[in-house]
């Protein structure tokens, strides 16, 4: 069994192969302009742990999760279009380098490209990958319209189970189909599928929340943003809508009137009242009731605990970072 980070560092050097032909130049530049912004890798190293929970590794993970990163590559570059964002991860988005028609065009070839990855994965094996591979990737594709849907929305028109929902799709579910990608090449049963599926979905859900809380009272300098940066644009945060429902009428007033004005101290007065109503105490209680849930499904599944321990390291990585 591996570490996380030591698989990390299997799939990086994998994956960080050239991806793509050198010409037409700026259709591929723009392609491998968003990969090399990525992150932490987080659901390729899924799909490798998820295979090595039930197996010894095998080269197909390493091309199933490099599906999964063009996949979520792709998302990203396309999300950018969508909210016209300048930057990401402190460096130029796509589209603001190469221009939006390239931009497209780059996230389409993308999605070619994981299809490529996929094509070369054991046949034994390859429909029912596929199958879970295209539900995730539509599941995706309609969190983030629903996300969209809501941005048009009242705050307090949107339900929380509603948001979950969305929350649900837009963001957990890649984690928990990367997952059940690699327990399928590692021979894991539809049962166990399921339970490593149900994991990745909580421990999203859960690292959402965690991160919505960080974003209003984490400490800006160890998170590395501004704190209440998500109130300054009045986004529909799991903090915003529970605290629509838990707080009195006078506050929820106070409250509608600040997402509906820019004052010098907004950021001060709605963490106040996020506070008054418990919204901070209720955050914590609910990332650890999905923590709860995650933990339990992977108690279920029929392999020894020892082998569940790297998994349950990067959970309890994700859910109690301060950054």
């Amino acid at each position: 069994m591996h570490s996380f980070k030591e698989l990390t560092a299997q799939f990086s050097q994998h994956f960080e192969k050239q991806q793509f032909p050198e010409q037409p130049s700026k259709l591929y530049n723009a392609a491998s302009h968003i990969l090399g912004i990525s992150g932490k890798r987080i659901r390729p190293v899924l799909c490798l742990m998820g295979n090595e929970l039930f197996d010894d590794l095998r080269t197909d993970a390493f091309e199933v999760g490099s599906a999964v990163e063009l996949f979520h590559n792709f998302t990203l570059l396309h999300d950018d279009i969508m909210d016209k964002a300048p930057i990401r991860r402190g460096k130029p988005t796509v589209h603001t380098v190469y221009g939006e028609p390239a931009a497209i065009l780059a996230g389409d070839v993308m999605l070619i490209y994981v299809y490529e990855r996929l094509n070369k994965i054991d046949a034994h094996y390859k429909q029912k990958i596929i199958s879970v591979f295209n539900k995730a990737a539509i599941e995706v594709c309609e969190g983030q319209q629903l996300d969209m849907d809501f941005e048009g929305m009242e705050p307090e028109k949107v339900q929380y189970g509603n948001y979950v929902h969305m929350i649900g799709l837009k963001t957990s579910v890649l984690l928990a189909a990367s997952l059940q990608l690699g327990a399928i090449i590692g021979g894991a049963g539809e049962g166990n599928q399921q339970h490593i599926y149900s994991f990745g979905k909580n421990i999203g859900i859960a690292f959402q929340i965690q991160d919505d809380y960080l974003d209003a009272f984490g400490d800006p300098e160890k998170f590395g943003k501004q704190q209440g940066g998500d109130i300054l644009v009045n986004k529909k945060t799991f903090l915003l809508l529970k605290a629509l429902e838990l707080c009195t009428p006078e506050q929820r007033e106070e409250l509608k009137m600040l997402l509906n004005t820019s004052p010098a101290d907004k950021v001060e007065r709605v963490l106040a009242l996020f506070r008054s109503c418990k919204v901070d105490e209720w955050a914590e209680r609910e990332k650890e009731r999905f923590q709860q849930l995650a933990f339990q499904s992977l108690d279920n599944v029929a392999v020894l605990s020892s082998r569940k321990e790297a998994l349950k390291e990067v959970a309890n990585f994700l859910l109690n970072r301060q950054q």
